[in-house]
């Protein structure tokens, strides 16, 4: 009996021992003769030393001095084979190395269990700089950390950077945006605002934010500084909150005793899931502004309750005794099913243009309801957009409310190489009362010519135009954009030298230069704008391309030409701009009921001739605008920074009047704000 019990202990520790080990490690090119025991910090060691050897930090990261580690989940298979299942980093162009690493790395024997060969993955952190990884070890991963924080993003201050929301549309910002997608073969910069997952793949804006961030420990220094007010997220959704400020004070040279603008606002935004994200935002303002500003915005209004329309902002009461109290709201809902589509309706503006002008749709006037459409396949991006306007003059309204005018755009953007880019243009502005049926449903097709519709039910219908755009990228940093639009043209008479009436058009040329001179952060942009007389208008007023007393596409309106020339320079949270506009614009004589084409809120049915029109006819004036802007960004979550700035404007007619008089304005303000839209006040 004490036989068999002994054997029977035999056999079970032999067999304990034959499989104990049931998980061997991967087997590293050098590690063949390494006792089992030691195996592992043999594959540890090698294939850390494999890719440390290999690794080369690309400039841009060595230049800014980046700290951080690059987290990399891999498989090593069963026949050996590196595979790279996830990688973060602050810098794609440190994924990219990541990546090419790896397609270096040997072919080696796989990892087994039960001597069974099998797939397994690992997970190392690539410190930057690499000196600092004497520590990094390579470790077996469990499906946890690292996937979870690249899948569901739980780890960010900003995840509005993985999301559907609209980045803001500022210029300034826009810049190095641009500048990025520029160095793509595929990539569309007209149509903006522009989503944060769409420039994803090209410029790691969680990067840019995360580097400028400030070593706050506390819970006011970090709010203040660097993060959202109120961040929330759980697993399939987020949302942030905040607070939104625009505090100016300043004096011009007119008898006003001080120009100020004081804003306080809500910003919500957030996610449900991946595919579907929103934002809402809510000003309450009151203003006043340089005479100059103060005047344009006091027009007659159909409602007797309202003092006026804040240029770019909206209706107005009367604040004081000559200041404005305007509220604002603006909303969007942003869906993306797959690849291919987006989806938004909101109250919001929107812009196509390469140029700081656009000739086709720009942000100029008040905030306006619509529907977006935006495809992209291949190399197209196919934009559909409706929007709901009004048109607010006295006399074009009944019992006090706005008449509702309609525009349907159409923007195809297609690039022909990897720096050729061509754009087709096409609207139509229509209202409730155009005829013969009111508004043509015709205009909600999302593929079709707007001007065969328009011919189809006579020009009554709507107010169609169409529009060619080109932008060539001569290098990766300089390019060349134009706009060519048509609102009617007759081709016989074009170069007849009669200055046909009917010769409606507008264009457009313009050049950008990024990192100027080899200066990292300056850009240099020169823009000619030049728009015949009658442009936008039409022969029934309600039809002209305007909202809110403002001009839709260019902010003069008509009958002008301009030279732009802007500089802008960023560097961290710092940020300067410099601006200069020269150009002449004919207006109408005070008194007269004759349209000289400036006017886009006069009928070009009363025109001063069907022939001899030439640009800047009628009450000549010559403009001039210089502005000068500096600030610092106190928090880059809303953009907020404290600024200054320096406006000169001379404002020159050949007969001054009460409407069109001569002006020299100088205008300094400082202020807090957060910058999150375009405000125009260089007209």
């Amino acid at each position: 009996m004490k036989k068999i019990l002994l054997s029977i202990s035999i056999f079970l520790v032999v067999s304990f021992v034959a499989t104990a080990q049931v998980s061997k490690p991967p087997v590293y090119s050098g590690c063949e003769n390494i006792a089992l025991e030691d195996l592992n910090n043999c594959f540890n060691s090698k294939l850390k030393a494999a890719i440390l050897d290999e690794f080369k930090v690309p400039d841009i990261v060595e230049n800014e001095s980046y700290k951080g580690k690059i987290n990399v989940v891999f498989i090593v298979s069963k026949e050996g084979v590196f595979e790279i299942l996830y990688v973060k980093s602050m810098y794609p162009e440190l994924e990219d190395e990541v990546k090419r690493v790896f397609q270096t790395l040997p072919v080696i024997k796989g990892p087994t269990y039960n001597g069974r060969a099998i797939d397994e993955r690992y997970q190392i952190p690539i410190r930057i700089p690499l000196s600092d990884n004497y520590q990094t070890q390579v470790v077996v991963d469990n499906k946890s950390d690292i996937q979870e924080e690249i899948l569901d993003n739980k780890n960010t201050l900003f995840p509005e950077f993985q999301s559907e929301l609209n980045i803001p549309f500022v210029h300034q910002e826009y810049d190095d945006i641009i500048y990025h997608l520029n160095k793509d073969e595929n990539t569309h910069t007209a149509a903006k605002p522009y989503l944060f997952n769409e420039v994803k793949p090209y410029i790691n804006l969680e990067a840019k934010r995360t580097k400028i961030l400030k070593d706050k420990e506390s819970w006011g220094g970090r709010k203040l500084f660097n993060e959202h007010f109120v961040l929330v997220k759980g697993k399939d959704f987020w949302f942030t909150l905040n607070p939104v400020f625009d505090l100016q004070i300043g004096k011009d040279n007119s008898d006003l005793d001080y120009t100020y603008n004081n804003t306080r606002g809500l910003q919500i935004q957030g996610a449900l899931g991946k595919k579907f994200s929103f934002s809402t935002s809510f000003y309450e303002s009151q203003g006043q502004f340089a005479e100059y500003v103060n005047e344009y915005a006091r027009v007659p209004q159909a409602n007797d309750n309202a003092y006026g329309v804040v240029p770019g902002r909206g209706r107005a009461k009367q604040f004081k005794d000559t200041g404005f109290d305007y509220p604002v709201a603006e909303a969007y809902l942003s869906y993306t099913p797959n690849k291919f589509f987006n989806f938004q309706f909101g109250n919001g503006k929107n812009f196509i243009g390469d140029g700081y002008r656009s000739l086709f749709l720009s942000d100029v006037a008040t905030p306006y309801p619509f529907l977006k459409i935006s495809t992209t396949f291949w190399k197209i991006k196919y934009t559909n957009l409706w929007m709901w306007m009004a048109d607010v003059r006295e006399g074009a309204s009944t019992d006090g409310s706005n008449l509702r005018k309609y525009v349907a755009t159409h923007h195809l953007s297609w690039n022909i190489t990897k720096r050729f880019n061509l754009g087709l243009f096409e609207s139509v502005i229509t209202n409730e009362n155009s005829y013969p049926n009111g508004f043509d449903i015709s205009f909600f097709n999302p593929i079709i010519f707007y001007r065969d519709i328009e011919f189809s039910n006579s020009s009554e219908s709507g107010n169609a135009n169409i529009g060619l755009s080109m932008k060539y990228r001569i290098r990766d940093n300089i390019e060349l954009y134009n706009q060519f639009l048509i609102d009617e043209m007759t081709t016989s008479r074009v170069f007849d030298g009669t200055g046909y009436w009917g010769n409606k058009f507008a264009f457009q040329l313009g050049g950008k230069y990024y990192d100027a001179f080899k200066v990292k952060g300056l850009m240099l942009q020169g823009e000619f704008n030049w728009v015949r007389p009658y442009t936008y208008s039409h022969g029934d007023v309600e039809l002209n391309a305007g909202h809110y007393n403002q001009p839709i596409a260019h902010i003069w309106g008509g009958n002008f030409y301009e030279v732009i020339g802007i500089a802008r320079y960023k560097k961290d949270r710092w940020f300067g701009s410099a601006k200069l506009i020269v150009g002449k614009k004919g207006f109408d004589f005070e008194g007269s009921d004759v349209s000289w084409g400036g006017n886009i809120w006069k009928s070009y049915n009363d025109r001063v001739s069907n022939e001899g029109n030439e640009v800047a006819q009628g009450n000549t004036t010559n403009i001039f605008v210089g502005d000068v802007q500096g600030g610092y960004i106190l928090n880059p979550a809303t953009n907020l920074q404290i600024f200054a700035g320096l406006t000169l404007r001379n404002f020159s007619p050949d007969q001054s009047g009460n409407v069109i008089s001569e002006d020299n304005t100088t205008w300094f303000t400082i202020g807090l704000k957060s910058s999150l839209f375009n405000w125009y006040f260089d007209y």
